[in-house]
């Protein structure tokens, strides 16, 4: 993607953190901005391409976990980013087609993307939203046609949240999503890490600040607070991989730089 071809509205020389992720996946949709600011990244921390192909496994499992195992049948993906290979509703929809999943992502390039490239209205929608207003987007009107809040929903925060500031208020933006689902519900999160390696972290952190989104990574004690008076199934809060080992090809210090879990509502 060149500069020439931006969306309307869209700046294509302020690094974007969802463009960001698609470059390290390897991915088209970016632009030179986002691969300089990539690449500093990079230099500090070499990994991250193999953190970012990891995470979409990670999501991945968590999807074939709650769908398979749990007989969730509605997810909203908030944060969902650039659309790229192995998409929740088409992993979802392996194993029950059925599924109906709402993608919510404040960025216009990820949304017009994912628009694009969705053919089953009726499953399958695209919104526009800000992961800080949560009333906005539960109540949206787009929201509840397809998604029925007497019913259990899994709401995955997946690499989100260490992109919201502490001023922003987010273990409060956290707590009205928790309130606003029935029981039964499930809460998906996976966050960067302090606890392992704070300077590295650091070091992102500072990079980060040329973009359009902040790098907040936390530890664990913070990223525990998420899930509230959620019941963590598994084994609980991880580094990295939730619910089951990770594979031999994870780590233990890839595995180190973040945490993800997963927690019911009762």
């Amino acid at each position: 993607m060149t500069e020439e071809t931006a969306p309307q509205g869209v700046d294509p020389h302020i690094p974007n953190a969802a463009r960001m992720y698609d470059y390290y996946l390897g991915g088209k949709t970016n632009f030179a901005a986002d691969r300089v600011v990539g690449d500093m990244v990079l230099s500090v921390a070499p990994e991250m391409r193999e953190v970012a192909r990891q995470g979409r496994e990670l999501i991945a499992r968590v999807v074939r976990h709650l769908v398979g195992e749990m007989g969730i049948r509605q997810i909203i993906d908030i944060g969902s980013g650039l659309p790229t290979q192995e998409n929740v509703h088409e992993i979802a929809h392996r194993i029950a087609p059925d599924t109906r999943v709402v993608y919510v992502d404040h960025d216009e390039v990820a949304c017009a993307h994912g628009r694009a490239l969705l053919a089953e209205p009726e499953k399958v929608i695209m919104v526009q939203g800000d992961l800080r207003t949560p009333r906005e987007i539960v109540d949206s009107p787009e929201v509840r046609a397809l998604i029925d809040f007497r019913e259990p929903v899994a709401v995955l925060m997946m690499f989100l949240l260490h992109l919201v500031p502490d001023e922003d208020g987010p273990q409060e933006i956290v707590a009205a999503y928790r309130a606003a689902l029935p029981a039964g519900s499930y809460l998906a999160i996976s966050h960067a890490g302090t606890d392992a390696r704070p300077e590295t972290m650091a070091r992102i952190s500072a990079i980060y600040e040329r973009a359009n989104s902040p790098f907040v990574p936390r530890g664990r004690e913070a990223i525990s607070g998420f899930f509230g008076d959620f019941e963590m199934i598994g084994p609980g809060l991880v580094n990295f991989w939730p619910l089951v080992e990770p594979p031999e090809s994870v780590s233990p210090e890839l595995a180190s730089m973040g945490y993800s879990g997963v927690g019911r509502k009762l």
